[in-house]
């Protein structure tokens, strides 16, 4: 399982627009779209792959990182999977 953190996506995209922007940049099908709040104007979302690894995200990560999308150029981050207890 990995994870990504999208900045600068407005609470209004639907988490179809989310998956559609994604699967169009050759990223796996989505498992988990979660909003992160925001008190600033950098809104958030944590998107979730059960089916792919940190480093398949990072090999992806370019391809987003930086792209005009709704107005707004967007930011990622690839996230540390939690530590299984």
């Amino acid at each position: 399982m990995a994870a990504l953190l999208i900045n600068q996506v407005e609470e209004s995209t639907s988490d179809d627009d989310i998956r559609s922007f994604l699967l169009k940049y050759g990223f796996p099908p989505l498992d988990r779209v979660q909003r992160v709040p925001s008190e600033g104007a950098r809104p958030a979302v944590l998107v979730t792959f059960d089916g792919a690894t940190e480093a398949e995200l990072k090999a992806l990560l370019p391809r987003i990182h930086q792209v005009f999308w709704k107005n707004h150029t967007i930011t990622a981050l690839v996230m540390r999977a939690p530590i299984a207890d």
